[in-house]
């Protein structure tokens, strides 16, 4: 069998990076990997455009990035993921009477795996394979909010990133880490309107074993029709399927 040197040592990078407590400096990743410098940085550049590394400037270091965990968790996403999800989604709908739907994160984009219709409900855009801002949506903040500041940080750099579809929505990164602390203070998320006018959503993160986001669970419901007392028991309904589905992947619940 014949070996890429190039896709090795990217691998090699990757795999140190991976058994790291936090980010590295390149130096150490240079020596530590048997690596030239100038080769490091290399490749560095190259995993950090695609996603694979964040380069944490403040910091001077290195860190996986949010494609990297996308792949690490690619074997529990494709398939087992949204089988084990589907009767979990299903009793949620069956006890809220609203559609309910998975979605995982991908960049700064949500992409819905699985979506539950509620009999006589009126199709939303939250169809499988449908991408929207992770910032707009329930499902996407509920899991933003369990990243760490500096990965938040990394995904929105500017105020450019910051896409609107119904003209509300945070518009900046000091407007979302607000939203997204509330969020980890209430243990789920909403949004209203933000992705369709005149619709709302109650979402919660499912964990893996590390407490790292791997999904989000949501219900969207018409937002004339739910009061608040009722919005209350959706969100209670909504965490209950998000830990259930947890232990399901053999995840950690949250606290």
């Amino acid at each position: 069998m014949s070996i890429v040197p190039a896709a090795a040592q990217v691998l090699a990078v990757l795999r140190y990076l991976a058994r790291q407590v936090g980010p590295v400096q390149a130096a150490a990743i240079s020596r530590d990997v048997g690596l030239p410098r100038s080769t490091t940085y290399h490749l560095l550049d190259t995993l950090v455009h695609d996603g694979f590394v964040v380069h944490l400037a403040d910091e001077r270091r290195y860190g996986l990035g949010v494609s990297a965990f996308e792949l690490g968790s690619g074997y529990s996403r494709q398939a087992p993921l949204a089988r084990l999800a589907r009767v979990p989604l299903a009793g949620l709908v069956d006890r809220t009477g609203h559609s309910a739907h998975l979605a995982v994160l991908h960049g700064r984009e949500v992409i819905y795996v699985i979506e539950e219709r509620a009999l006589g409900r009126p199709p939303l855009v939250t169809e499988v394979g449908v991408r929207l801002p992770a910032h707009l949506t329930a499902s996407g903040r509920a899991m933003l909010a369990r990243l760490a500041r500096a990965q938040v940080r990394a995904l929105f750099p500017d105020p450019s990133v910051f896409v609107e579809r119904t003209g509300t929505g945070p518009r900046s990164l000091s407007a979302l880490h607000q939203l997204l602390v509330e969020v980890r203070r209430r243990g789920y998320a909403t949004e209203e309107g933000e992705v369709t006018a005149g619709f709302s959503s109650v979402a919660a993160p499912v964990l893996d074993h590390g407490a790292h986001p791997i999904a989000g669970v949501a219900t969207t419901f018409p937002a004339a029709e739910v009061d608040a007392a009722q919005r209350a028991r959706l969100a209670e309904e909504v965490a209950r399927t998000a830990r259930d589905l947890t232990l399901r992947v053999g995840g950690t619940p949250a606290t």
